[in-house]
């Protein structure tokens, strides 16, 4: 850990964990490394220290200097790690951005309780003539076993939604709206689908998630849907997201590769317009995590 990050933590001061793919992987070059700031400054500016997570030469680092999160959202070699990655990873000295599951896994074993996120990996639709679907994210598990409260834009449209609803329930992994009553689908604020329980401060989803935790081990979702003047136009996400199914069947694409090939199309095709979307609610997502842990820490 950075110096910063273990006095907080030993401090007991407020501490948000952010995750490195969506740095490396999920935004273009050159906007990364200015997304990878303004993340860090808006957790700053809430009161919380920032902690980005990544492997850098076979060593967990949680809490990146700026040099180092320069190098990993410029490199060319830079390994996408889940949680299933972290030990041949480590034990072969590679670099790797983590997931959301590797994120977590490492953000936990630090003592970090909250981690903003843009959006969490799902059950993804069947592929070709399959008439389901047995591709689920290690996100799913890894949030049942892992006592951390992950601020997410709910899961991308390309995934099967009620699917990961179901199974998020299923492993007893509370779903909780940020002042919305509907599972946001990352582009949209609304999937169309509702969530179970609802709060409308940052003080409620501190308290939520502090009686949970007295119970059980699993996280809790914390659904931030995108602010109303960052949501994609409907008409524009319908068309990218009938031509990204397309793309999948066509290339037969599956597991860890959907999201990025789903992604690239968005950007490509948007006209940066899902660039835009993506950084206005991964802000928003850093910022009520920032907020949340304050309370938690108060």
């Amino acid at each position: 850990m950075s110096n910063e990050v273990a006095d907080a933590i030993s401090a007991g001061r407020a501490v948000v964990a952010l995750e490195s793919t969506l740095l490396a992987h999920g935004f273009p070059p050159g906007d990364n490394l200015a997304i990878a700031a303004q993340l860090e400054r808006t957790v700053r500016e809430e009161g919380a220290v920032p902690a980005t997570i990544a492997v850098l030469d076979g060593k967990p680092t949680v809490g990146l200097t700026a040099d180092q999160i320069h190098t990993l959202c410029t490199s060319d070699d830079v390994a996408k790690l889940s949680l299933r990655d972290l030990g041949p990873a480590i034990g072969l000295g590679r670099t790797g951005a983590t997931t959301v599951a590797g994120t977590a896994a490492l953000a936990h074993a630090a003592g970090i309780g909250v981690f903003a996120t843009g959006g969490l990996g799902g059950v993804h639709l069947p592929a070709g003539d399959d008439p389901v679907s047995w591709d689920v994210s290690a996100d799913i598990g890894v949030l049942a076993a892992t006592g951390v409260l992950v601020v997410s834009s709910g899961v991308k449209s390309v995934l099967d939604i009620p699917a990961k609803l179901e199974a998020l329930e299923t492993r007893s992994v509370p779903v909780v709206g940020y002042r919305s009553d509907d599972f946001p689908a990352f582009y949209l604020r609304s999937s169309g689908h509702r969530v179970p329980w609802r709060v409308d401060s940052p003080a409620e989803a501190a308290a939520v998630f502090a009686a949970h935790r007295e119970l059980s081990d699993s996280g809790m979702l914390l659904a931030n849907p995108v602010p109303t003047d960052a949501e994609m136009d409907h008409r524009l996400h319908d068309r990218l997201l009938a031509e990204a199914m397309e793309i999948l069947r066509s290339r037969d694409v599956r597991g860890s590769d959907v999201t990025p090939v789903m992604l690239e199309h968005f950007h490509r095709a948007s006209d940066g317009v899902s660039v835009a979307v993506n950084e206005a609610l991964v802000l928003s997502n850093a910022r009520v995590a920032a907020q949340v842990a304050v309370e938690l820490a108060g």
